[in-house]
């Protein structure tokens, strides 16, 4: 169970840096559908649900290929 929640604090963390990432750093990245985005009252917030789904599984594949 620890090891567990441990993955899913990592996947988190990881999902937040990558949302900072699109946000603040690479706001000019394209911008795919099933990405959520929100803009009210002057804030954007950018949440890059399947650009993160393809990255993982990019990263997946290269992992994969170079064990």
């Amino acid at each position: 169970m620890d090891q567990a929640f441990k993955i899913l604090q990592i996947l988190a963390a990881i999902f937040l840096v990558e949302t900072f990432l699109y946000n603040f750093i690479v706001p000019n990245l394209p911008k795919i559908p099933g990405d959520i985005r929100f803009e009210k009252y002057g804030v954007k917030l950018y949440i890059p649900i399947l650009s993160s789904m393809a990255l993982s599984v990019i990263a997946t594949i290269l992992f994969n290929l170079l064990k």
